[in-house]
C-alpha cells in the first residue's frame, strides 16, 4: 500500500510540473465522487475555476491537463452535487428561530410551558410559536385557549401548528383580529365548542390573525435569511425553491445576493398577488446566478394532520368533513391562464385527492398535451388511483417530500381508511409516470436535512428504524432515484439542470463532502450522517 501510494505521488509531481496546462482555482483528488451525470458515473478527480467544474474524471486525466497551487486531496472521502430542496420555506424557517419552537412536544401542557418560558425570555409585543402536532399527543383532540387566556390576558398569543395549516390564539390577539362567534370565512374554519371560541383557527382563518400581526422589520428579515443559510449550508444545502413570496421579499434577497450577504441560490416561487403580476409575471422570467423567479405558488386546500386536505369522499375519522378548498376555482383559473400567458410555471400545494384531481383538470385544461411547461403539484399526497395517469398525459410534475410519509404514517391511514391510505405518499408510482421527480421537505414543517429526505425515499422509515419492513414499502425510490431527487432532478423541476444538479464540466462547482458514503452504508446509518463541507461556486461556505 505505502509503494503504490508512493508511486502515486512521484505521477501527481511529475503531472504537475508538466507545461501546457490550464491553470485553474484548485484541483480535487483521491474523491469519491458521484456526479449523478444522466449515466451516473463516478469519477476521483475535478478542478474548479471561475466558480465552475472544467473537468471531472480519474486522478490522472485531470492532473494531465491541469494545474493550479491548491491541491485538496479528499483522501478518499464522498463527494455528491450540491443538494437541492425542492419546495421549502427558506425565509419563513428563518422567522421560525426567532419564535417559541413547538416542535416534538408531546402534549399541550409542554406547549404552554415553553411557550411562557419564551415569553419570560423575550418579552416581544406578541407572542408567536410554531411547531405543535395534536396528533402526537395523548389527547388528539385540538386544544382551546383558556389556560393561553389566563396566563396572557393582554398580550397577545398566536401558535401555528407545524403545517401551518391550523394555528390556536389566545382572547386577546382574536379580539385584535375582530374573530367572534360571527366571523365567517371562506376556505377555512374558526372552531366554536358549546358557544365559545377556542382559538383554533384552520386553514384561511389563521390569515385573520396574521394580518393583525405587526410587520417584521428589515433587520428582521436580513437575519431571518442569514440564520437560515447557516443552518442549511451545515446540511449541503446549495439551493433551496422557497414556496411563496412577496415582492418585497424577493426584491431583499436579490439585493442581499447582489452585496454577497446572502450566498444561498434560490428559486423563489411567488404569491399570486396582483403586486407580483405586475412587477414581475407581466415582465417575464427574472434570472441571476443565485435566483430564478419564474414561478406561482398557489394553494387548493389545507392539511392531512388538521383535516383541511380537500377528499372526494368524507374523512374516515369524520364523517361529517371532507376537507377545504383554499382557493375559488375562478381565482385557481386566472393565475394559470396568467402563467400559461406568461412562461411561468405553476406550482400548487394539493393535498387531498379532490384537491389533486381539480389541480390536474385545471392544468390539463391549459396544458392540453405532452409538454415542457413543468407545472408542478406539490405534495400530490392523496391521488385517486383513476387520477396518477394524468400527471404522465400531460406532463404534470409531482413534487414530494418524503418524510411527510415518514411523519405521517402513524395517523393517516385514520384519516383516509384502508382504501385510500393504499394511494398516498405513493412515490414510485408518481416517479413512474415521467420518468423523474423532485423532492423537498418543506422545511420548517420538517428537518431541513436532505439527507433524512433520502432516507425517508428509500427505507421509508422513521429515524427509530420503524416500522421493520417500512412503510408501505413497494413505493420507495432506489438510492439512485432518491439522489437524483434531491439533485438534478430537483434541479429540472427549476428548469436549472443545464447550471446544477451534477457535477459536470460547465456546471457551478456546487458540492458536498461526506465521511460515509450513503449509497452503501446501511440505510440507518444514514440518520446520523454528517456534512463535513459544503460548496457553492467553487466556495467554501461550510
Amino acid at each position: 500500500m505505502k509503494k503504490i501510494t508512493y508511486i502515486l505521488a512521484l505521477s501527481i509531481n511529475f503531472l504537475l510540473a508538466c507545461n501546457n496546462k490550464m491553470d485553474v482555482d484548485y484541483i480535487v483528488i483521491n474523491a469519491n465522487v458521484y456526479t449523478v451525470d444522466s449515466s451516473f458515473n463516478k469519477a476521483e478527480s475535478f478542478a474548479v475555476k471561475d466558480g465552475k467544474f472544467v473537468a471531472v474524471g480519474n486522478n490522472l486525466e485531470v492532473l494531465k491537463n491541469y494545474k493550479s497551487d491548491s491541491i485538496i486531496n479528499l483522501e478518499g472521502r464522498n463527494v455528491y452535487p450540491g443538494f437541492i430542496d425542492a419546495h421549502c420555506h427558506f425565509y419563513g424557517y428563518g422567522l421560525s428561530l426567532q419564535k417559541a419552537n413547538l416542535t416534538g412536544t408531546k402534549s399541550y401542557n409542554k406547549v404552554i410551558e415553553i411557550v411562557k418560558n419564551h415569553d419570560q425570555k423575550y418579552n416581544h409585543e406578541w407572542i408567536l410559536g410554531r411547531g405543535w402536532d395534536q396528533n402526537d399527543w395523548i389527547n388528539q383532540e385540538f386544544p382551546d385557549n383558556k389556560v393561553l387566556n389566563e396566563l396572557f390576558p393582554e398580550k397577545p398569543v398566536v401558535l401555528t401548528r407545524i403545517d401551518g395549516h391550523a394555528a390556536i390564539a389566545n382572547a386577546e390577539a382574536l379580539k385584535r383580529a375582530g374573530i367572534d362567534i360571527n366571523t365567517k370565512i371562506n376556505g377555512g374554519k374558526i372552531i366554536i365548542k358549546e358557544g365559545k371560541l377556542t382559538g383554533v383557527l384552520i386553514d384561511n382563518a389563521v390569515d385573520l390573525v396574521y394580518n393583525v400581526i405587526p410587520k417584521t422589520s428589515e433587520k428582521d428579515n436580513i437575519d431571518a435569511f442569514k440564520y437560515a443559510q447557516n443552518d442549511c449550508f451545515a446540511v449541503g444545502l446549495t439551493t433551496v425553491s422557497d414556496a411563496g413570496l412577496d415582492k418585497n421579499i424577493v426584491l431583499l434577497i436579490d439585493s442581499l445576493q447582489k452585496s454577497k450577504q446572502l450566498k444561498m441560490r434560490i428559486y423563489a416561487m411567488l404569491s399570486p398577488t396582483d403586486e407580483n403580476v405586475e412587477y414581475f409575471i407581466k415582465k417575464g422570467i427574472y434570472k441571476t446566478d443565485k435566483l430564478s423567479v419564474r414561478a406561482i405558488k398557489l394553494y387548493s386546500d389545507g392539511a392531512l394532520g388538521s383535516r383541511g386536505a380537500k377528499l372526494k369522499k368524507s374523512y374516515t375519522d369524520d364523517e361529517n368533513n371532507s376537507g377545504i378548498l383554499l382557493s375559488e376555482l375562478a381565482f385557481l383559473e386566472k393565475f394559470c391562464k396568467l402563467a400559461y400567458d406568461n412562461d411561468y410555471q405553476v406550482a400548487t400545494h394539493a393535498i387531498g385527492d379532490s384537491a389533486n384531481c381539480l389541480m390536474l383538470n385545471i392544468y390539463a385544461k391549459y396544458l392540453k398535451e405532452k409538454n415542457d411547461k413543468r407545472w408542478r403539484i406539490e405534495h400530490a399526497q392523496v391521488v385517486d388511483s383513476v387520477d396518477f395517469q394524468m400527471f404522465a398525459q400531460y406532463s404534470i410534475i409531482p413534487s414530494v417530500q418524503p418524510t411527510h410519509a415518514t411523519s405521517d404514517m402513524y395517523w393517516a391511514e385514520k384519516r383516509l381508511g384502508n382504501e385510500r391510505i393504499k394511494n398516498a405518499y405513493a412515490y414510485k408510482k408518481l416517479l413512474n409516470q415521467n420518468g423523474w421527480l423532485p423532492a423537498g421537505t418543506d422545511f420548517p414543517i420538517e428537518s431541513i436535512n436532505p439527507l433524512l429526505t433520502f432516507y425517508a425515499a428509500v427505507a421509508r422509515k422513521d429515524v427509530n428504524n420503524y416500522p421493520d419492513e417500512g412503510f408501505q414499502i413497494e413505493n420507495a425510490l432506489s438510492r439512485e432515484e432518491a439522489l437524483r431527487a434531491i439533485t438534478i432532478w430537483a434541479a429540472k423541476s427549476n428548469f436549472e439542470e443545464n447550471e446544477k444538479g451534477s457535477i459536470e464540466a460547465g456546471k457551478f462547482a456546487d458540492f458536498v463532502v461526506t465521511q460515509d458514503d450513503i449509497m452503501k452504508i446501511d440505510l440507518i446509518e444514514i440518520t446520523k450522517v454528517k456534512v463535513l463541507e459544503t460548496y457553492i461556486g467553487g466556495e467554501k461556505v461550510f
